[in-house]
């Protein structure tokens, strides 16, 4: 057999992988198979067609049942990647329902435009040009001074998933503003984190784990001192303290299994919060 796979020409390697992979797409995903993008373009999540399904299945059910999200929400969307938490959004959203998603990575957005915004309209893309030595380090904005291009109270409900875990702290207090600034009267955010409190730590200390958080700062942890962005866990009474100075009130906060927690709901934890 390992003969066979030597004689058999790369070309014809890479089509069959192609056809297999886009049999996979189509019995996952059925109709919406021709809007998921090729593994090797999610850089937003873990790589993998039942990956991204059952990713964006997890949000779609904790949107709905954490959150309370409507059918007819104005949402917006920051670090919206490929699609992943978007896509069961286009077959659960109503005509009146507004979608606003914007990422720093522009083939991201370029993906979403060309495939989600023609078949649903009222699902919006755009890049924004902020700096991220990991994933944009080529933008010219600062996140510590950029100003999202959306108005005061434009939207009743706001998700960050897997950015604040990349974000150093100047950027992630301003963007937290920026948030609250753009939420209606009781409109409410989702955001995830790594947190660090007594008992992550216990675990991180103990190597139990999947983040090495060995560089210590006085507000965060780090697994890397070249690129911080890679990973970055911050203390949870620093981030509640934001929400506060924010004008955000913390309804739920549903502690992750990033740090080797047996008892958690999602990966990340996940504060939910809502706009005074």
């Amino acid at each position: 057999m390992s003969l066979i796979k030597r004689l058999v020409p790369l070309s014809l390697k890479q089509k069959i992988k192609t056809f297999q992979e886009d049999f996979q797409r189509r019995q996952l995903f059925g109709a919406l198979a021709p809007l998921v993008p090729p593994v090797e373009r999610m850089y937003d999540g873990p790589p993998g067609l039942a990956e991204f399904k059952a990713n964006g299945e997890e949000f779609l059910a904790i949107y709905r049942e954490r959150c309370g999200l409507r059918p007819d929400e104005r949402m917006l969307d920051i670090g919206c990647g490929t699609g992943r938490k978007t896509l069961p959004l286009t077959q659960y959203f109503d005509a009146r329902a507004v979608y606003e998603g914007v990422d720093i990575r522009q083939e991201g957005v370029d993906w979403c435009r060309e495939k989600i915004t023609p078949r649903f309209p009222h699902f919006h893309f755009r890049q924004i040009d902020v700096y991220n030595q990991l994933y944009n380090p080529r933008g010219t904005h600062r996140a510590s001074e950029y100003q999202f291009p959306f108005p005061d109270a434009s939207f009743s409900f706001a998700v960050l998933g897997s950015v604040f875990t990349h974000m150093l702290p100047d950027d992630l207090a301003h963007y937290l503003r920026e948030v609250a600034r753009m939420l209606e009267s009781r409109g409410r955010c989702l955001i995830s984190y790594f947190l660090l409190n007594e008992e992550s730590l216990r675990h991180v200390e103990a190597g139990e784990g999947t983040l090495d958080l060995k560089y210590v700062s006085e507000q965060y942890r780090v697994i890397s001192l070249e690129v911080p962005e890679e990973a970055i866990a911050f203390d949870e009474r620093w981030v509640t303290n934001l929400y506060a100075e924010a004008g955000l009130e913390i309804v739920r906060l549903d502690y992750g299994s990033w740090c080797g927690r047996r008892d958690h709901l999602s990966y990340q934890d996940l504060v939910l919060a809502v706009k005074s």
